[in-house]
């Protein structure tokens, strides 16, 4: 009357399943330099904490007597995990099987997957190794037919956009469908070297007549950079850090609130070198992430997108142990302009602070938008314009301190406007509806013709405006709220972060 035979069915199916693609093309695998997908798991999650889901789904061989055979497994694993002790819902594309292709795996697992995410309101880990959604053309003649497409799951996925954090990891060449998969998550990543991308691969590509290798098509160098893709590192080991440390900062989903750390730096340091950082000389960059070092919690900034939009720097940082969004401009790349590649970052970046809740930090160097041919042939300012309606539709907690330049609309869109601003300014502040420098010369054109020295007449007329241009002039008018010495940057935020959980209720 036991059911023990059937127990000892599910385990060798369950050891049949261990066996992925088989011995050989797993070795083949590890002699790409890649990890098998359940070595993976392994090495994303904390020990021991994984509970696989459809562990035995996959296609049985059998005898005439209906005893089975053999089983090759679904090359789509999934499950649920913990890291750092939370519970997160974690996939990997088992690449030995099919190359991972998706007319191999069982849909209903990879649409499982993902409604576990939302449903459940757990994060979601995609690790993706995989040559795309509809399968090879030889596999339409076994069908004996083709079809209208059809993306299972994609619904899924936008939910998912919209409810939990959602982390992809390209750990191969991705093409198709799996691209799509990278591309829709919140962060993504590739391993330069390892991983490529693109919409089809070499083979495809040359039907158009351009050979490439997959690295030229679809390699990190591009997609980091071109804002496909958030972030390049070295190894798969470094990927699965970078996805823990990034969910670190964030909640497990829409209905939670993101947790606070314990801070060991003092909520009152306050560090000498702000006092000199900013060149007197506005022609002179400084480096913003040292301002962001020395501002926030010790090590606690984590950058993402680096590559891209590199006039402004997107992170996560901690203040007294509250995490925050940080949104910065770089004054050494264009000066801090925003170009179209910067503003859809902004954007991106903004909605997802105001997705999950997170207060944000704006430290503003902005001379404007960028100008010139490029800069109308991409449409910064349509772009320039999404990105500033982000921020004005934003209703998180948001605290601006202005360390040099704002400029123009660009400048403006430092925080809504229209509400209250909770913001300082260094004494370093220049603002305007346009730098002094680019107008001075033209508005006083006349008077400089008609003067008998017009270089010293120049350099008088700069020095009147030098004066109206102070920034106590604008705060004698209460255009600006406060001009504080910039040692005192990190512990108003402190407070600034302490008010703004208060309120967001934590």
């Amino acid at each position: 009357m036991s059911w023990e035979k059937d127990v000892e069915d599910i385990r060798r199916r369950e050891s049949l399943a261990e066996n992925m693609g088989g011995a050989e093309k797993v070795a083949r695998q590890h002699g790409q330099g890649k990890l098998d997908a359940r070595e993976r798991i392994r090495r994303l999650l904390d020990a021991g904490s994984f509970r696989e889901i459809g562990k035995i789904a996959g296609r049985g061989s059998y005898d005439e007597a209906g005893e089975l055979i053999d089983f090759a497994a679904s090359n789509f694993i999934f499950g649920r995990g913990r890291i750092d002790g939370q519970p997160i819902v974690a996939t990997a594309d088992d690449f030995t099987v099919r190359g991972g292709a998706a007319d191999a795996a069982l849909h209903r697992k990879f649409v499982q997957a993902e409604k576990m995410a939302h449903e459940m309101r757990l994060p979601l880990i995609r690790m993706i190794d995989g040559t795309g959604g509809g399968g090879s053309v030889k596999s339409l003649e076994d069908m004996g037919f083709t079809y209208v497409p059809v993306t299972p799951g994609w619904e899924d996925i936008v939910t998912n956009l919209e409810t939990v954090p959602v982390v992809a990891l390209a750990l191969g060449p991705t093409a198709g469908m799996g691209a799509a998969r990278t591309v829709a998550s919140h962060y993504s990543i590739m391993v330069k070297g390892l991983s490529q991308l693109f919409a089809a691969g070499p083979v495809v590509a040359a039907q158009i007549g351009e050979a490439l290798s997959k690295e030229e098509l679809g390699g990190s160098e591009i997609h980091t950079r071109n804002g496909v893709v958030d972030e390049e590192v070295a190894s798969e080991e470094e990927a699965f850090a970078v996805a823990r440390r990034f969910l670190s900062y964030l909640p497990s989903s829409v209905d939670r609130l993101a947790e606070r750390t314990v801070s060991i730096d003092p909520v009152e340091r306050r560090d000498e070198k702000l006092l000199s950082i900013v060149p007197r000389d506005d022609r002179q960059v400084y480096s913003m992430r040292a301002v962001m070092n020395a501002v926030f919690d010790a090590h606690s900034v984590f950058e993402m997108g680096k590559r891209w939009g590199r006039a402004a720097i997107t992170a996560f940082a901690r203040l007294d142990g509250w995490p925050v969004a940080v949104l910065a401009s770089d004054p050494t790349y264009l000066g801090g302009s925003w170009e179209a590649l910067t503003s859809q970052k902004v954007k991106r970046f903004v909605e997802l602070a105001e997705r999950f809740r997170l207060p944000v930090v704006h430290l503003v160097d902005n001379p404007g938008f960028m100008i010139g041919l490029e800069a109308e042939r991409t449409g910064t300012i349509r772009y320039g314009v999404e990105a500033m309606n982000a921020v004005y539709k934003a209703r998180i907690p948001w605290a601006s301190v202005i360390i040099r330049r704002a400029y123009g609309i660009a400048g403006s869109a430092m925080s809504n406007g229209e509400r209250f601003q909770y913001r300082f300014a260094w004494p370093s502040g220049d603002w305007g509806s346009l730098p002094i420098a680019g107008g001075l010369e033209a508005a006083y054109k006349s008077e400089i013709a008609a003067s008998a020295d017009p270089a010293a007449r120049l350099a008088e007329i700069k020095a009147r405006l030098d004066a109206v241009t102070s920034p106590f002039r604008t705060a004698e008018k209460f255009n600006v709220e406060d001009i504080i010495d910039p040692r005192d940057t990190r512990p108003l935020l402190c407070e600034f972060a302490d008010l703004a959980w208060r309120r967001l209720g934590a």
